[in-house]
């Protein structure tokens, strides 16, 4: 017995082994007592929250879960190293990994609390809204990387670095960055405004300048749209903003035009029927409406007709052809022919 607290008494690095064995014993019982705080804790956490219909509380669960390791275990060691004499550097280097540990665990908590919140807002003002979803993680991204550079400057500055000269630094330099990135912020700005302004969404038709597509993705530079010919066509945001864009999402009737021509030979009551015939197949044609069926123009070698009827856009190139093979066949049963067949013109894209 007196060999053992001989040897405890042995002092290494100004400090006994028994004060060594406190410290691993103070070191290990923290990291139990932490685990069972934690479990405790969260159990009780998690059967209130499975008894509530909100997912806040489910959401500070997963936050609280997952603190622990590596935390547990550099908390433990840095207070049960206090009692201990030990070396200044070895002192700071315990400290800065604690505070380094705790930091990161912080900003991470922060990260999913920004992101919890941005979503949460964007889905409640936008539901059902997938612009909403791709904004709001766009944003989440910038405040990510804006934690981490407040953190990188909180833990300089409580290492002992002199941060002024830094900080200085940084707002000669984000200026210049400013100036040279224009571009780049001005497409970003035109991003959040796309966004509270909503011109269009996922998947709606447009058309901009010539081109037209679906939106397949808004960005925070760049908005991409599917064209009708397969390619993907991409626009900077900023030149999005300062165009003209015909949306036809919220196009429920679409006015539809079609001319055809028939032959100066046609008899005179032939031509009369004409409106007539076509007026009826129009009003066959599910969800039309008519609107007229009347002479044009006259041409080098006939009379044109125009006719125009309403639909909805989903059925407009349905409605063309049952239309076209509805006058055909009345004109051979009367025995008028024209022509040439109904003209459908397509938009021309650039």
């Amino acid at each position: 017995m007196n060999l053992l607290q001989t040897w405890l008494q042995t002092d290494f690095f100004h400090n006994s082994l028994a004060a060594y064995a406190t410290s691993l014993l103070t070191m290990m019982g923290l990291i139990v007592v932490f685990i069972l705080i934690k479990r405790l804790f969260l159990s009780r956490l998690a059967k209130w929250a499975a008894r509530t219909p909100g997912d806040f509380d489910d959401f500070v669960v997963s936050v609280l879960s997952k603190i622990g390791g590596i935390v547990f275990v550099v908390t433990s060691l840095y207070i049960a190293t206090i009692p201990l004499v030990l070396d200044p550097r070895l002192r700071g280097f315990l400290h800065a990994i604690l505070l380094l540990v705790i930091t990161m665990r912080l900003v991470l908590i922060l990260q999913d609390i920004v992101k919890y919140a941005v979503l949460k807002s964007y889905r409640r003002a936008r539901p059902s809204d997938a612009a909403a979803e791709t904004a709001a993680t766009n944003i989440t991204n910038i405040l990510r990387w804006a934690l981490w550079a407040l953190a990188l400057v909180f833990m300089l500055d409580n290492m002992g670095v002199n941060i002024s000269a830094l900080l200085a630094g940084l707002g000669i330099g984000g200026v210049a960055v400013a100036f040279a990135s224009q571009a780049v912020l001005a497409d970003l700005f035109s991003a959040v405004a796309i966004f509270v302004d909503k011109p269009f969404e996922l998947g709606d038709f447009i058309i901009i300048e010539g081109f037209m597509g679906s939106v397949e993705y808004i960005g925070l530079k760049t908005t991409r749209i599917r064209s009708l010919s397969g390619e993907r066509i991409i626009f900077a945001n900023s030149d999005l903003t300062k165009s003209r864009i015909r949306n036809y999402k919220w196009l429920q009737i679409q006015r539809v035009s079609m001319k055809f021509q028939v032959g100066y030979q046609t008899p005179a009551p032939a031509l009369e029927k004409i409106p007539v015939l076509v007026k009826n197949i129009v009003e066959k044609l599910k969800d039309a409406r008519f609107e007229y069926a009347e002479v044009a123009s006259f041409g080098d070698f006939g009379i044109f007709y125009e006719v125009a009827f309403s639909v909805p856009p989903s059925v407009v190139m349905q409605r063309q052809t049952q239309l076209a093979v509805g006058v055909k066949d009345a004109f051979d049963r009367e025995g008028i022919g024209w022509l040439s067949p109904p003209s459908i013109p397509l938009p021309k894209q650039k």
